[in-house]
């Protein structure tokens, strides 16, 4: 099974656009025999939970029957020539990645989207992760008040490349996807950070999710740019 991940991003004149996309798009999906699951999202002003939308970024997560090759890699391939001609005809920018399950936990809508995969493996190599939840109405406070420091401590860590704040649901079905130069590192940020651990132990304590999702990435491939770069291609030469 492949996953891939695709986050377009509008010329400021076209953001009314983006946010037709978001409809538009469904039925080309819906009918995609090749396509598993996906979810259409709206994106993070910086990168990872964020109560501020970016109103000219927005994604696409889906999972695949058939594995793509790197060379083969296009939205044409991944998702139909409707999404392909949308982005071209509005001047999007698009980024790719190309993405291989390898382990994690929980649900996205009761189901289990990414297979049924083992909770921890040896794996070491570049990684991307994707963090997601569905966050009770009565914790959204708690939820909001903590999640900016460890998203401010995120960008600094050692071994961080990138990340993007996707979202089904404005400030309830939130996620974040960031990349890393090796599992080890992430793990370091993850359970070495005071302030990263003591979140992790609330949301268990105190059940602020009604479901949430963890999952752990092998980047297969990287194609097109995010604000005229591409971060793991040029960091992993990937």
């Amino acid at each position: 099974m492949t996953t891939s991940l695709t986050v377009f991003r509008y010329p400021v004149w076209a953001i009314p656009l983006a946010w037709l996309s978001m409809g538009v798009f469904r039925f080309p999906l819906w009918i995609n025999r090749r396509i598993r699951f996906y979810k259409l999202m709206g994106c993070g002003l910086n990168g990872t939970f964020d109560k501020k939308p970016d109103l000219r970024q927005w994604a696409i997560l889906a999972t695949h029957d058939a594995d793509i090759s790197p060379e083969k890699v296009s939205l044409t391939t991944l998702y139909g020539r409707i999404v392909h001609g949308w982005a071209k005809l509005f001047g999007c920018e698009t980024y790719i990645l190309m993405l291989e399950p390898v382990e994690g936990h929980g649900r996205w809508d009761g189901k289990e989207p990414f297979g049924n995969l083992q909770t921890k493996t040896g794996y070491d190599g570049p990684v991307a992760v994707l963090t997601r939840a569905s966050i009770r109405l009565n914790r959204l406070t708690y939820f909001w008040r903590h999640v900016a420091p460890v998203a401010v401590q995120m960008v600094k860590a050692p071994g961080f490349l990138m990340s993007v704040g996707i979202g089904e649901v404005p400030w309830i079905k939130q996620a974040t996807f960031s990349v890393w130069t090796s599992a080890s590192q992430m793990k370091s940020f993850a359970y070495a950070s005071a302030t990263h651990a003591e979140v992790i132990r609330k949301t268990r304590k105190e059940k602020w999710y009604s479901e949430d999702m963890f999952v752990r990435f092998r980047i297969i491939s990287s194609t097109g740019s995010l604000n005229g770069k591409n971060p793991v291609r040029d960091n992993l030469y990937i």
